[in-house]
């Protein structure tokens, strides 16, 4: 059966990303007919002498762009950084002009998430920041629905805009069980829509 691809892109500097990324590809795959694609961004520097390797020494591979071309749906995650996306990512985006005219991505859906080191480490504005580029490429936004109790229950992570993660102010909080469930929520939810959307 041929399976139709879904883009995991993230930034993770000490995993908790990392780790949200991977059940919600968890939660894709379980979709028939939806295959994930991990891909992350490289690290940003302000020595201009300083390059990451051109393919990383572990984990998803480098994202390019036609990534964002050939996916028929979208998670797009990083951690929070002052209440914003981190930096690398917003980098990615900002090198997407040509997906932007060429409106690859128009149409197709996409979800945010996030991990913060602490409860009011601005969750909800950094999922918001990544939505706005998202916006721009035309792509259709999927929120958690409250038919998600954990949404309700929840003393960690998790919110209607996205899944997210509180790793604590070491990053290295494990992910929780209302985390992990709503994370392959996610992920199954955006699957079947964009399944959907592509057999419309």
């Amino acid at each position: 059966m041929n399976t139709a691809n879904i883009l995991v892109l993230f930034y993770s500097r000490y995993g908790a990303t990392r780790d949200l990324a991977r059940l919600i590809a968890e939660g894709i795959e379980s979709v028939p007919g939806a295959s994930a694609r991990l891909r992350c961004v490289p690290a940003v520097s302000a020595v201009c002498e300083a390059t990451e390797p051109a393919v990383p020494e572990d984990g998803a591979p480098y994202a390019e762009y036609r990534d964002l071309e050939e996916c028929i749906g979208l998670a797009l995650g990083s951690p929070t950084r002052f209440g914003n996306m981190a930096a690398p990512m917003k980098y990615f985006w900002d090198g997407s002009s040509a997906q932007w005219l060429s409106g690859a991505l128009s149409g197709k859906p996409a979800c945010v998430f996030t991990s913060t080191g602490s409860v009011h480490g601005g969750q909800e504005t950094t999922l918001l920041s990544m939505m706005i580029p998202l916006l721009h490429h035309g792509m259709l936004l999927v929120g958690l629905p409250y038919s998600e109790a954990d949404l309700m229950t929840t003393s960690t992570g998790g919110s209607p805009y996205g899944v997210t993660h509180l790793a604590h102010a070491d990053g290295r909080a494990p992910i929780s069980p209302e985390e992990k469930r709503l994370a392959i929520a996610q992920g199954k939810r955006l699957a079947q829509i964009a399944l959907q959307l592509k057999s419309a």
